[in-house]
């Protein structure tokens, strides 16, 4: 793979890209920063995967720094992945992707726009990932076991974006394009290919992937197989509310799924003990994010002396003596995370990216398995809720099944250790009910209800 392209008076780009980030970068949903100013940006790297001036429409990888005022001072923001296709004139079947007109600058006059929404564009990242290689900084690989990937594949984007960008290709492969970067090697990456290697079938292989080799490393994308035809847990949870049906039998195997999942990490990967003062920081960083969401949900306030209770008794465990293992877990496991193909075909577990909120080092840390099985019981309470009436013992139910199921797979029951399951299911509720004030207020009853019940537990 040949030498990228270099970009004509790199200092000048930003200043004549400036103007159209700070307009559009908000609108998009997987900006993380929204509702604050944009201070400024860095450029982190700059790379011409085709040339912006060349014959037919170009494509310009950036990793930009975005700076606003809540950062720490001599940050240089959070660092984000954009895929910018340039062109003379946006033809009509691209306006939706418009970034905007270019003045000054080495792009002068060219227009900017979004550039996973152009097909060619998105074909050309196959190709790229395709044949393994060095464009600038940036470097494109494969996973020794995968088969060759064939060309000629037509890309779409995947829907609704959430935190991330997804491109499928022929029905065949999904590449996940990371939008917000923290630097190091991202889980979604790490786990999957950690459990690709000790043969665990659970998780789809990842097949080629690129990263970038700036000062600090970034995952920038994972190429995975895409599972055709399959359908996730939530939507069979709810299909199963609307016909009156339990979900009993699917809960008890989505248990059994964690517990194989879990196991294979914990074969792949280091197991370490946590207990003694470890257990208190882990209750402190628990509670200190409740008083931090009590303050921007003032909903949680009246219950917050209650629920703190739920990380005193863990570490109060700790102090006693308490050891809990602790390996690396799937960090935001829920119903939409676990896929069913067509005929009864196997569970598969998905993206194991974590919660892209919190910082990659407390993500990639080791942590009790039931961290796991606590963010899945809130997800059938999610599930309960979503019906009218709600139906609070379709919910029990599947979260019984759910850790029997685990149980009888693992050997170990996730309900033996009550205080660490209150604790990581009350630290969940907290982290929802922020989540809904901010996005989605009408669903913030949802988590105020296990909140509420949460608190009432002795």
């Amino acid at each position: 793979m040949s030498e990228a392209a270099s970009i004509q008076a790199p200092l000048a780009l930003l200043p004549s890209l400036a103007p159209l980030l700070r307009p559009w970068l908000p609108q998009q949903r997987w900006f993380a920063g929204k509702g604050s100013a944009l201070t400024g940006f860095t450029l982190v790297s700059a790379t011409e995967l085709l040339p912006a001036r060349g014959p037919g429409p170009g494509l310009l990888h950036l990793l930009v720094g975005v700076r606003q005022p809540d950062q720490p001072a001599g940050s240089t923001g959070d660092c984000y992945q954009l895929l910018v296709g340039t062109r003379k004139t946006l033809p009509p079947a691209l306006a939706h992707a418009l970034i905007g007109r270019v003045g000054g600058g080495p792009l002068d006059g060219l227009t900017l726009y979004e550039g996973t929404h152009d097909p060619r564009l998105a074909a050309l990242l196959l190709e790229r990932l395709r044949t393994p290689g060095t464009l600038g900084p940036l470097h494109f690989e494969r996973f020794d076991g995968a088969p060759a990937i064939p060309g000629g594949l037509a890309p779409r984007p995947l829907g609704a974006e959430q935190s991330n960008s997804s491109l499928v290709y022929g029905d065949t492969y999904i590449l996940k394009v990371f939008r917000r970067l923290h630097p190091g090697r991202n889980p979604d990456l790490e786990l999957p290919l950690a459990l690709a290697r000790a043969g665990c079938e659970r998780v789809p292989a990842p097949v080629a992937w690129y990263r970038a080799a700036t000062p600090e490393p970034f995952t920038l994308g994972v190429l995975q197989p895409f599972l055709h035809g399959s359908r996730d847990g939530w939507v069979l949870a709810l299909d199963a509310l609307a016909s009156g049906d339990s979900f009993r039998t699917e809960a008890r195997e989505l248990g059994g799924v964690t517990a194989e999942v879990h196991t294979a990490l914990a074969d792949a990967l280091p197991v370490v003990k946590l207990s003694g003062g470890q257990a208190e920081q882990l209750a402190a960083q628990m509670a200190s994010r409740l008083e931090a969401a009590a303050r921007t949900v003032p909903a949680l306030q009246p219950y917050a002396p209650r629920l703190r209770t739920a990380f005193d008794a863990v570490a109060a465990l700790g102090r006693r003596g308490r050891i809990w293992a602790a390996q690396r877990v799937h960090g935001d496991l829920h119903l939409g995370q676990i896929l069913r193909g067509p005929r009864e075909t196997p569970w598969s577990v998905i993206d194991f990216e974590g919660e892209p909120t919190r910082p990659l080092t407390e993500r990639a840390r080791p942590q009790p398995a039931v961290r796991d099985v606590a963010g899945m019981l809130r997800s059938f309470d999610y599930a309960a809720r979503t019906h009218r009436p709600w139906n609070p013992a379709w919910a029990q139910a599947c979260r019984d099944a759910y850790c029997a199921g685990y149980a009888q797979t693992s050997g170990t029951d996730p309900r033996e250790e009550p205080e660490l399951l209150r604790a990581y299911e009350t630290d969940k509720a907290v982290y929802e009910a922020v989540y809904e004030a901010r996005h989605r207020p009408d669903w913030l009853p949802v988590p105020m209800a296990a909140i509420e019940r949460l608190a009432s537990l002795d």
